[in-house]
């Protein structure tokens, strides 16, 4: 099951989330293989999305916002576009464009920054958002301070979170075919509730760097492999980390109230736009071939309807259920 686990350090300003994406992550790749026309996404692409969203999940956990947190990466690359959305109560969906052939290793950069002009793109949209309100979005390069591409997906987003909030933090990210999963480590602000759509204060910024604390404990973190994150528990994690540490830990997000997979497609969506689309195209494309399909541009799973099921709803339509008597 996906879960979510936060801690603090106790007595110290730093805190901390695991995050491990199963059920939901395997869904996500489930879709987007059952699509016949796009298929599979190859390994790096697979691995670039599945960290993209453990981050996410991480970012939103962090933030006291009530509406959606979406990561976008793009560029001039074979990956056109990559994009995570996150819902305050940890529904989630992911996606890729793809565009020409990738190496199996192939890097960050060889994916999206061909010629270090690709962008992530932070978007915090609000639910209740008033008229006129514009979602607050922050975009930084997919390069460091002296222009050199970035290989490392988690080094994009601490280079954001400096940008962004002026807090040090320290990420580890990893994803294959079962498992995203993410490690955050984050020094709390001085005063106030900084977050990403909020102001850092400038005793904020001068700490970057500079806590023996966190440098400690991001030290830690930082030591973390790739296949253990993917493969221990949060406990054991935790354990090898931090045993020497006093960690405070909340109860763990998991089931309704942890992440989850949720697209908000869905056949009888489809099925409105194929009335919409009308009987007489429905059936011009059904005298070319036996089915109509009709995928979702974001989770990419396809709907498909033949010639009775394509009847059915148009009959529908001329026929509609009488409603309810009142009670």
């Amino acid at each position: 099951m996906s879960e979510i686990h936060k801690f603090i350090f106790e007595g110290l300003p730093v805190r901390g989330a695991v995050v491990r994406l199963t059920d939901a992550w395997v869904e996500i790749l489930r879709r987007r293989a059952s699509n016949t026309t796009h298929g599979a996404y190859p390994p790096p692409v697979q691995a670039l999305l599945g960290e993209m969203t453990a981050a996410a999940v991480l970012m939103q956990s962090n933030i006291k916002f009530n509406g959606s947190l979406i990561v976008q990466v793009f560029g001039d690359g074979p990956v056109k576009l990559a994009v995570v959305e996150v819902q305050s109560d940890f529904s989630l969906r992911a996606t890729a464009t793809v565009n020409g052939a990738l190496s199996p290793d192939a890097s960050l950069s060889q994916m999206v920054n061909a010629g270090n002009e690709g962008r992530c793109a932070i978007t915090l949209d609000p639910k209740d958002r008033q008229p006129g309100q514009q979602p607050y979005q922050g975009v930084v390069p997919l390069f460091g301070d002296k222009r050199e591409k970035l290989e490392k997906f988690s080094d994009v987003l601490q280079h954001y979170m400096l940008q962004s909030e002026q807090l040090d933090t320290t990420l580890v990210l990893a994803a294959d075919d079962k498992v995203a999963a993410g490690l955050l480590i984050q020094r709390l602000p001085m005063a106030g509730s900084a977050n990403l759509a909020g102001a850092s204060s400038q005793a904020d910024e001068d700490q970057i760097g500079l806590n023996e604390h966190y440098n400690r404990i991001a030290l830690l973190a930082a030591s973390l492999k790739r296949e253990e994150l993917l493969t221990l528990d949060v406990d054991t994690i935790l354990h090898r980390l931090f045993w020497e540490e006093q960690l405070l830990r909340f109860e763990p997000l998991q089931g309704e109230s942890g992440p989850r997979f949720a697209c908000s497609c869905s056949r009888e969506r489809v099925t409105k736009m194929m009335l919409s689309l009308g009987q007489a195209e429905a059936d011009s494309i059904l005298q070319e071939r036996d089915v109509i399909e009709v995928g979702c541009d974001f989770c990419g799973l396809q709907y498909r309807f033949d010639a009775v099921d394509t009847a059915q709803i148009f009959r529908a339509s001329h026929f509609p259920l009488p409603p309810s008597p009142l009670q």
